[in-house]
């Protein structure tokens, strides 16, 4: 079986049912520019990884103290697998989702909102919890909720339109820094990031890249960020052009809850 977040081995008498290597972690920027003009950012990651979701000194804070391992920056140890790492949603303050990191359910987790999954076997999925999301089969180590779907059916959900359906904005605007993540149908997951954007801008973007699914993350400067490496364990650089948080902020540690990419080997052979 599958630890948390890792992956599967195989099964099976020896020499049988051997599982290829996995091929290299990396990540695969794309900027993508609309026909409204906002300049989007998308990331993906093919290749052998896994995702933990961490959480900040202030946001879970004191809440998921003593409860869960992967706090405000990551380990010297996740470090060198680290290949990028990105924001998570709201402060849990805001009231507009649930949060389990670990397998400890930190703020309850709300019917009907937009979750990114992390299961245990190291499968993703984004979705509606209780609707889409969790898979019944697969035990769950961990959930951000943020608000509702973004993207369903590959197709921009009408609430799309009402921006200020989406959060409130710094000088009340729509056009401000902006994320989300997207899963695809071949289960990977996909960034997106822009210092000035609208909702319906952030929906575009994933789905160009294929997401069928999505949701939005944090909003505002200080808080959209992504960073990345051209291999595991090397120099970070900042994702989205104009982004205001360093490339490091993630290993210096950070007041807010964020999800690291990490790279795994290759599985065990029988």
């Amino acid at each position: 079986a599958a630890g948390p977040g890792g992956t599967a081995k195989a099964h099976g008498q020896a020499g049988q049912h051997r599982l290829p290597p996995l091929p290299p972690a990396k990540v695969k920027l794309t900027h993508l520019r609309l026909a409204d003009g906002a300049l989007v950012t998308l990331a993906k990651f093919p290749g052998g990884v896994r995702y933990a979701l961490h959480g900040g000194s202030e946001d879970p804070g004191r809440l998921a103290r003593g409860l869960v391992h992967a706090g405000r920056a990551v380990s010297p140890a996740g470090r060198q697998r680290l290949v990028a790492a990105f924001n998570g949603g709201f402060k849990l303050s805001a009231g507009v989702g649930g949060y389990q990191q670990e397998g400890h359910v930190v703020s309850p987790l709300r019917p009907g909102m937009a979750s990114p999954v992390l299961y245990r076997s190291g499968a993703v999925g984004i979705g509606a919890w209780g609707q889409s999301v969790p898979i019944p089969s697969q035990p769950v180590y961990s959930v951000r909720q943020n608000q509702y779907l973004l993207v369903s059916g590959g197709q921009p959900t009408p609430a799309v339109a009402n921006w200020r359906a989406w959060g409130a904005t710094l000088g009340g605007g729509e056009l401000v820094a902006r994320s989300a993540v997207g899963v695809n149908a071949a289960g990977q997951l996909i960034y997106a990031g822009s210092m000035s954007a609208s909702p319906a801008d952030l929906a575009a973007g994933p789905v160009r890249a294929g997401a069928t699914v999505g949701m939005q993350l944090d909003i505002n400067p200080e808080w959209v960020q992504l960073a990345y490496a051209h291999r595991s364990g090397g120099r970070l650089h900042k994702g989205i052009p104009g982004q205001v948080r360093p490339a490091d902020q993630y290993l210096r540690g950070w007041t807010r809850d964020f999800i690291a990419v990490l790279a795994i080997s290759a599985p065990q052979q029988p």
